[in-house]
């Protein structure tokens, strides 16, 4: 008789052969030019036999876009800034010299309209949408009617809009993949799992660079040195949101969202090496963690491939985990009077409908003013609370789209009025 393992191991075979049929994996790559977008085609660049780029979009770095595009050679490239100056520039650069006559010259798009058709293109397999802010609302909406794969590391389209996205995902059939580091350290943790046999999930943070200031100090801390993350290499506004850990509320929402996993069973606690990405515990007390040195390719990749796992330290696009070096892992609880942000993110959460769009907003406004020199660190808690206070006179349950988007847009004007109210704007310090 055949051996129980020889059969399984034929399986796998059969399995693996399967999945193989899906590759090439053809991608959209929403939001090219930034960080992420840049990240996802070194994952491309490392696997070139796993992925095809079909399409590029960006927002206005035009010199960089033009040297993806003549790298990966995509069939469709989309610029989401639209003048005259950068539809004359884009044209000259995409179809710039050196491509040669076996790489035509890709059809070129612009603004939303141009985000949504790349997203949508008939040949896309999986769209990466890489873009911040709620620009890739309508493009991601766009992509689940058209039954594409989403590789999501857009806080703002879950946060704001969850309850629209998901039940579109779920009424099309189309899975929803996390690329953000925590997220995606959940969802292998929960593959093969039962969600009745989860009793909490465990978000992780690195704590940012104020986790032992003085909280006398925080009043006075300066741009630049919140923009210091400890581990992380973001842009601005995230990097300021992971120094207030507002970004760590946005990320319970989101989980929320991607999991179906109830506020009050989802929790966070400070790891400040950040080689622990985050937990699930399970029903019977056992935890599973996901655990790897920090680096967004693993995430990146790990969605890009699914369900395949790929060798990328063969490849050296991760350096793997040395135990022995790390030595010793730290864990704390989450200190709230030290982070307001985060209190407030859960509070807009439980209270739901258009409140996590007012907290979005403020925080997209505040943060600005920050950023600016115009307010202090601490100022931006303040602005937000301010904000959330007054939305409760027009906050709506169940907003759709431009509701949504009108709220956004109201909470940025709100908190500008706030600023001036509260006496806490200042000159620019340049």
């Amino acid at each position: 008789m055949e051996r129980n393992d020889q059969k399984e191991a034929g399986h796998w075979a059969t399995d693996q052969m399967a999945v193989m049929q899906n590759f090439p994996r053809r991608i959209a790559v929403l939001g090219s030019t930034g960080s992420i977008g840049r990240q996802t085609l070194d994952v491309v660049r490392c696997f070139p036999e796993y992925f095809e780029v079909v399409a590029l979009a960006a927002h206005s770095n035009l010199s960089l876009l033009a040297k993806q595009v003549e790298e990966f050679a995509p069939a469709f490239v989309a610029c989401f800034v639209e003048t005259p100056a950068i539809r004359e520039e884009a044209r000259r650069l995409v179809s710039g010299g050196g491509r040669g006559e076996r790489r035509p010259v890709p059809q070129l798009a612009f603004g939303l309209s141009g985000l949504v058709e790349a997203a949508t293109l008939p040949q896309v397999d999986l769209v990466v949408v890489a873009t911040s802010g709620l620009v890739a609302l309508e493009p991601v909406m766009a992509a689940i009617q058209a039954g594409k794969t989403i590789a999501l590391a857009n806080k703002e389209t879950l946060v704001m809009a969850g309850h629209l996205v998901m039940e579109a995902a779920r009424r099309a059939g189309v899975a929803i993949l996390p690329i953000d580091s925590e997220h995606s350290a959940l969802w292998q943790c929960l593959r093969g799992e039962e969600g009745a046999e989860v009793r909490r999930l465990i978000l992780t943070a690195s704590g940012g660079p104020f986790r032992q200031t003085p909280l006398t100090e925080l009043p006075s801390v300066t741009v630049a040195q919140a923009l210091a993350h400890p581990t992380w290499r973001m842009g601005p506004k995230i990097t300021v949101d992971s120094a207030t850990l507002m970004n760590k509320g946005l990320e319970v929402i989101e989980a929320h969202w991607l999991f179906s996993v109830p506020y009050d069973r989802i929790e966070v606690v400070i790891q400040p090496e950040s080689i622990i990405h985050s937990m699930v515990e399970f029903i019977d007390g056992s935890i599973k963690m996901q655990a790897s040195l920090p680096s967004m390719h693993l995430p990146i990749l790990d969605a890009l491939s699914y369900p395949l796992r790929l060798d990328a330290a063969a490849r050296s696009l991760i350096r793997p985990l040395d135990w022995v070096q790390v030595a010793r892992l730290h864990f704390e609880p989450l200190d709230v009077a030290r982070f307001p942000c985060y209190r407030l993110a859960r509070e807009a959460a439980e209270l739901g409908g258009t409140y996590p769009c007012a907290l979005v907003g403020a925080d997209e406004e505040a943060v600005a003013l920050f950023l600016a020199g115009q307010i202090s660190l601490t100022d931006i808690a303040r602005l937000i609370e301010a904000v959330l206070e007054r939305h409760a006179a027009v906050a709506q349950a169940q907003p759709d789209i431009p509701v949504i988007l009108q709220t956004r847009d109201w909470a940025r004007q709100m908190a500008q009025e706030q600023a001036a109210a509260l006496g806490v704007v200042r000159q620019a310090t340049g």
